[in-house]
């Protein structure tokens, strides 16, 4: 198995639950998510990030998105 695969891509995502350190404060995802063959690293404070890490790089390789997927992406942008 060729590891560089013409049009596919690797991550690694790596994520955990941190407390809020305020009274009564919730918990939240935070982590980051790696490209493996390019080595960009981008730090997440929302699961969501992650999408928006990985589709350029989709994108790039002609992968078309629906209707849906924009939608939820813009109703992602006003969750508080």
């Amino acid at each position: 198995m060729d590891l560089l695969e013409p049009g596919s891509h690797s991550f690694i995502i790596k994520v955990w639950l941190e407390e809020s350190a305020t009274q009564g404060g919730g918990a939240s995802w935070h982590g980051h998510i790696t490209h493996v063959p390019g080595g960009e690293r981008r730090y997440l404070k929302d699961l969501n990030e992650i999408t928006a890490f990985i589709k350029p790089f989709l994108d790039r390789t002609g992968v078309k998105f629906g209707w849906r997927f924009h939608i939820e992406q813009w109703l992602n942008k006003w969750k508080p």
